[in-house]
């Protein structure tokens, strides 16, 4: 074990962190030694029973953590709106720009409005209204972290963290957002770089994480931090660490393992891709985040494009057809294959060999050896 806080805080072998939607990456990384963490924001509460369920059965005991979004702003929060309503504040405008995107590559765009209703499960989580379910659902299981991907966690997950002794963890882009979660009582920061997939700020890793790390020295607090964003190999999360991150925290690598969901047509267009082949951008869920550049952010970017949508609006406009998308990618269309998209950090110019996700976290402790010993070489050491 090495002696780091995070190897202390979860009892884990090696201070790496993985997020991912995939169960099967969540076990490999926990058993590997470090941590898998579970995105659940799209799922329904009985549908986060039955992963948890399945992790505890195959992860031998070892720690792994679930991941949530319950942002502080978003449209409709506080609200109760049915999904009449929720649907109908979506503009025409953006409806029609996103059917004739798909029409233009000869994809068939009707069903969409069926679609957008099997949406509404992320909208409740989002807005709050199917939050205190899920974490009920989380608590019920040995779960050893639980993190709220934007902005400061619910007090019910505060609570709720403290009662079951589960760590309770929140990102951040800024250092005045880091002090804001330290004042609101998280117990760990996972500090991530405009270079991160996903939702993210516009703060390079390199700067943002000793910007918060001397921010909390200053403030006389000792909360650990997980580097993250473009985080892909173990050289770079020990540079981390050397600027004083606890360990690190990654999304992006997982995608092209052997266990990952993703999309094979995405898959392949990541393994392939440089570090240039990504935008960050609001098109997708109405908040910015980073995303593999196809066709489909292109036109979003356009200055004819219409103006993205407050979360979740945005999300109605841009999951349903980008479902329809991923599906008929597979059966080798191409129109589809152009458009298809996932969101993907910059370390995806790193991502060059597909490989299981036990082999990545081998590969990180096995690169982190060599680029300390490259740095006990310099020092004469």
């Amino acid at each position: 074990m090495m002696n780091t806080p995070i190897c202390e805080m979860f009892g884990i072998e090696f201070p790496l962190l993985a997020f991912t939607h995939c169960r099967d990456v969540v076990v490999a990384v926990s058993k590997a030694g470090g941590m898998g963490v579970f995105g659940a924001a799209g799922l329904t509460p009985s549908q986060l029973e039955e992963e948890l369920a399945w992790i505890d059965a195959h992860v031998d005991g070892k720690p792994y953590g679930v991941d949530l979004i319950v942002p502080n702003k978003v449209e409709g929060k506080g609200e109760t709106i049915s999904p009449e309503d929720m649907l109908g504040r979506l503009p025409e405008q953006h409806k029609t720009f996103a059917h004739n995107l798909l029409a233009a590559y000869d994809v068939d765009e009707s069903g969409l409005d069926e679609l957008r209703v099997r949406q509404l499960t992320f909208s409740d989580n989002l807005r709050g209204a199917g939050t205190n379910a899920m974490l009920d659902v989380a608590f019920r299981h040995p779960i050893r972290l639980i993190a709220n991907a934007l902005g400061v966690p619910p007090r019910a997950m505060l609570e709720q963290g403290r009662a079951h002794g589960v760590a309770v963890a929140a990102l951040v882009g800024a250092k005045e957002h880091a002090l804001a979660q330290v004042a609101a009582g998280v117990d760990l920061l996972i500090v991530a770089g405009g270079e991160a997939g996903g939702h993210c700020g516009d703060v390079a890793t390199m700067v943002l994480v000793p910007e918060v790390c001397r921010a909390l020295e200053a403030a006389g607090v000792n909360t650990p931090v997980l580097a993250a964003g473009g985080i892909a190999t173990g050289a770079q999360m020990a540079a981390a660490m050397a600027m004083g991150a606890a360990g690190a925290w990654c999304g992006s690598v997982w995608l092209t393992t052997s266990e990952a969901e993703t999309n094979p047509v995405v898959k392949e267009k990541m393994l392939a891709a440089s570090s240039r082949d990504t935008v960050r951008s609001r098109s997708r869920t109405g908040k910015p985040s980073r995303q593999l550049r196809s066709p489909w952010t292109d036109a979003w970017e356009a200055e004819s494009a219409p103006k993205p949508l407050p979360m979740p609006l945005q999300s109605f406009i841009s999951e349903p057809a980008l479902r329809k998308v991923d599906k008929l990618s597979q059966s080798d269309h191409t129109g589809a294959k152009a458009l298809a998209t996932y969101w993907v950090g910059q370390a995806v110019g790193l991502m060059n060999q597909s490989m299981s996700a036990g082999q990545v976290v081998q590969d990180f402790k096995e690169d982190f050896l060599r680029a300390h010993e490259r740095l006990n070489r310099a020092l004469g050491a």
